[in-house]
């Protein structure tokens, strides 16, 4: 029955705790936008860009850890 002082006090401040992180991440803008990030890895463009090194071009990663030639321009 003791214990029960000592738990139910801590309980209430791990709440609070919780609570103030929470609302400090709502008032963050943390969840502002949810969609975007999930839409700008789709669109992410993972082919080095035309200035890069020959090297850099030679090889892109394809699924399953396999490499894709690319066609020699």
């Amino acid at each position: 029955m003791d214990i029960l002082f000592l738990l139910i006090p801590l309980s209430v401040v791990l709440a609070i705790a919780i609570g103030a992180a929470f609302w400090m991440a709502v008032d963050g803008g943390q969840f502002d936008d949810l969609d975007g990030p999930a839409v700008r890895v789709v669109a992410d463009d993972d082919r080095p860009p035309a200035d890069a090194p020959f090297d850099a071009r030679q090889t892109l990663p394809a699924a399953e850890g396999h490499t894709a030639k690319v066609p020699k321009a």
